[in-house]
């Protein structure tokens, strides 16, 4: 019995280390069966979170934590420690949780005097730090990886510079080496492809506070070839909720519905805070194409929850509620002079309400005051929106001279971020600006701003355009309606195995990915194409096959 769960236990951790997660689920399953040890539950644990199935693989390497140490495996014990820390912390939410198990790890370093785990305690402890505290532990972590050659943590620790340069407002300094740490660890010279998970996230986090939306984007595309092979990169909940803000911000609506989705599934039995940033994050999507009362149901019931603030104050100016969303704004924001990066939204929306009850002057103040708490922390996202604020406010005031430069500012910082639906709404801004008095600016503007709304799927917006159109003479006919609900990239691959006839197990294991995910994915595919099995799936598989060859 023990010579057979010992080859179990070999192949199990020869499939981790391949990276087919279905036979090392199944070989640490038959482990198990022969008896409970550490290295069983930790790689059934790590099989399962490969796989998505998240709150299993959390419960499993709790159990072999406590395992690995009635078996005196200090070192193991550690690793799994640590991993449990960054998991309740960036899957979870529970930042006691997280605290109290980097304590563990900690206390394991150091009375066993394990050098080699103590670089990878101080990234842990780099992320819940202020920026300061996380430059200088993360430089220990990249000093202790040169010293001991470890190539995955000094990947990582390039990394976690990176991500508290950005949080220090030093964007330039930032990005060389995040940009040096993806380059490495999807270059392959790490050993563990946690390290792509560790550097992508870490990469996503700090692109999202400084606005780099393009180079978030660049890079988790280029891990392509990394998810194709082993499942998707971001399979901490909250890296998959920021990610999926950025999709949203760059106009790749069908991808972020794909990624909120996930980051929803995944966020199931989280902490208030990080649900709340994930429901949030799918209202401001639902908004942005013009679906409020969606959007609205989302974030019931998060009222106490920052994330869902913004989102919130949108739907009140939608409804035309401009004192209530100022009043809501107010109660967040305080009497906060220079608010964080992450309030420099709400600073915004307040503007915008203020404006929608004739304080033009008041406006124009925050707009002001944006754009320069955007400049002193690099932020070019913040300047873009304070000089749109302010160009608006001087319209508002009668003074197109001096609005027009403001928005033409605006609309080139949010063309130079890839932001296609705010530049959209800033054309939209300098239609309305020359108007009448100069009617073919106006129009090509306009029209500009309508075809990239209909691109988009924003429909409030689009129609907003199209009326502009209308009152200045110009004939304006909306495309028509466009699906809302297309197949994502995941959802295709999962139409055209259903065209081989493969059934969901059979899909999952080819995939990557667990059977309760395939079946989600079948379900999504049948309820957005309006069919009733998977034989009419089939079917719909092997026509667009056919009308793509002819």
């Amino acid at each position: 019995m023990a010579d057979e769960a010992d080859t179990a236990l070999a192949a199990g951790e020869q499939a981790l280390a391949a990276g087919d997660w279905v036979a090392a689920r199944d070989a640490f399953a038959a482990a198990l069966e022969a008896g409970e040890t550490g290295r069983a539950l930790a790689g059934y644990g790590e099989a399962l979170w490969w796989l998505g199935d998240t709150h299993d693989a959390h419960a499993y390497r709790e159990r072999a934590y406590a395992v690995l140490r009635r078996e005196g495996d200090p070192a193991r014990a550690a690793d799994v420690a640590v991993w449990l820390a960054k998991n309740h912390a960036a899957t979870l939410g529970n930042t006691a949780a997280a605290h109290g198990w980097l304590a563990r790890a900690r206390r394991l370093v150091d009375t066993h005097g394990l050098e080699g785990w103590h670089g990878w305690v101080r990234l842990t402890e780099a992320a819940d730090a202020d920026p300061q505290t996380a430059e200088a532990f993360a430089r220990e972590a990249h000093a202790l990886a040169v010293a001991q050659a470890d190539v995955d943590m000094e990947l990582c620790a390039l990394a976690g510079i990176g991500g508290a340069l950005a949080g220090q407002g030093r964007i330039a300094e930032a990005v060389t080496y995040l940009d040096e740490a993806m380059a490495g660890a999807l270059g392959g010279e790490g050993h563990h492809r946690d390290t792509v998970v560790f550097t992508s996230c870490t990469t996503i986090i700090a692109c999202t506070s400084c606005a780099e939306f393009e180079r978030a984007t660049q890079w988790v595309r280029a891990t392509d070839r990394f998810t194709r092979r082993y499942g998707s990169p971001f399979l901490y909940a909250q890296c998959r909720v920021l990610y999926g803000a950025v999709l949203v911000a760059v106009g790749d609506w069908t991808q972020a519905e794909e990624e909120l989705s996930a980051a929803l599934r995944t966020s199931e039995g989280a902490l208030p805070a990080l649900r709340a940033q994930a429901l949030a994050t799918l209202a401001e999507l639902r908004l942005a194409q013009g679906r409020l009362e969606e959007a609205e149901r989302l974030v019931v019931g998060l009222d106490d929850q920052p994330a869902a603030v913004g989102t919130m104050a949108r739907s009140h100016l939608a409804r035309g509620r401009a004192a209530t969303a100022e009043t809501l704004l107010r109660r967040w924001l305080g009497d906060a002079d220079a608010p964080f990066l992450e309030q420099l939204t709400l600073v915004e929306l307040l503007g915008q309400a203020v404006l929608r009850q004739g304080r033009h002057d008041e406006a124009g103040a925050h707009g002001h005051a944006l754009a320069d708490r955007g400049a002193a922390l690099s932020c070019e996202l913040a300047v873009a929106h304070g000089a749109r604020l302010q160009g608006q406010a001087l319209a508002a005031a009668s003074d197109p001279r001096a609005a027009e430069p403001r928005l033409d500012t605006a609309l080139a910082s949010f063309a130079r971020l890839g932001m296609p639906l705010e530049a959209a709404r800033t054309r939209l801004l300098l239609a309305r600006l020359h108007g009448p008095q100069n009617l073919d600016v106006a129009a090509d503007e306009a029209r500009t701003a309508l075809a990239a709304f209909e691109a988009l799927g924003a429909a409030s917006d689009a129609d907003a355009a199209a009326g502009l159109l209308r009152e200045l003479g110009v004939t304006a006919a909306r495309s028509g309606p466009r699906n809302l609900e297309p197949l994502t990239n995941r959802e295709r691959e999962v139409l055209a195995l259903l065209a081989e006839g493969l059934s969901n197990p059979d899909i999952a294991e080819r995939l990557y990915i667990s059977r309760r995910t395939a079946e989600q994915h079948v379900a999504s595919i049948l309820r957005k194409l309006g069919l009733r099995s998977r034989a009419e799936a089939a079917a719909e598989a092997v026509r667009r096959l056919v009308d793509t060859t002819h």
